[in-house]
């Protein structure tokens, strides 16, 4: 892994232990007799013939982002997203964007996913479940999510416009159907109202991070202990 992802990884666990808000119980934990969660990080890294991808995620972080995707659009979504979830990110993405940014968005959904299900470990101790409604001027979306190890994404977001900038917002649910679906989340992501494009995918990307903000925060009344009637997720 490159020294900018080694040096991603240290600033990861450093500002894990002094997280606020939805990584509080993971504070808690850092030195307690339950074990660490100081570790709650991932480095991921993935090359094709159309992208090439590192991102770092720590889930205990407090929002600090560094997103270059070529896709300014994309960047700001991102950045939304880690900073409303307290999610610490980074990605470099170089991909094909002379053809399109499809490809881009899609592979770094994927990375992003993985980084999750890399970072949540066994998930023992987590909430599991997450929701958020998210208003944004007129545009009011929900996102809630599963962490089940079933990798679905239920979208019901409509968008009166087709292009924000160089971005194709059908895009974004390109996007979320990656994540789901290599983090191992069930997740519904709704649009309730709206009439601006840029507003409501916005508020869909922040309703998401919050969500799952909800849904990996440890849960100090079960540490150790998986969430699941059955004994796995």
């Amino acid at each position: 892994m490159s020294e900018l992802f080694a040096a991603g990884e240290a600033r990861a666990a450093s500002v894990g232990r002094e997280a606020g808000g939805c990584a509080a119980e993971a504070a808690c934990f850092a030195d307690g007799e339950k074990g660490s969660f100081a570790g709650r990080i991932a480095n991921v890294a993935r090359a094709t013939k159309e992208t090439d991808i590192e991102l770092a995620l720590n889930l205990d972080g407090t929002g600090v982002t560094d997103v270059e995707t070529g896709v300014p659009f994309f960047d700001h979504m991102l950045d939304a997203f880690g900073r409303h979830g307290l999610f610490d990110l980074t990605v470099r993405a170089k991909g094909d964007i002379e053809v399109d940014a499809h490809h881009t968005v899609e592979d770094v959904g994927i990375v992003l996913g993985q980084a999750f299900a890399q970072a949540l470990g066994d998930k023992r101790g987590i909430v599991r479940f997450g929701s958020s409604y998210v208003p944004m001027d007129e545009a009011l979306v929900l996102a809630a999510c599963d962490l089940s190890g079933r990798g679905q994404l239920h979208y019901a977001v409509d968008l009166p416009i087709e292009i924000i900038g160089t971005f194709d917002t059908t895009l974004a649910k390109e996007f979320m159907i990656a994540l789901a679906t290599n983090a191992g989340v069930t997740l519904h992501i709704r649009s309730l109202s709206g009439e601006n494009s840029h507003h409501i995918i916005e508020a869909a990307f922040k309703a998401c991070g919050r969500a799952l903000c909800d849904a990996t925060r440890i849960n100090p009344r079960i540490a150790g202990v998986l969430p699941s009637t059955k004994g796995s997720l």
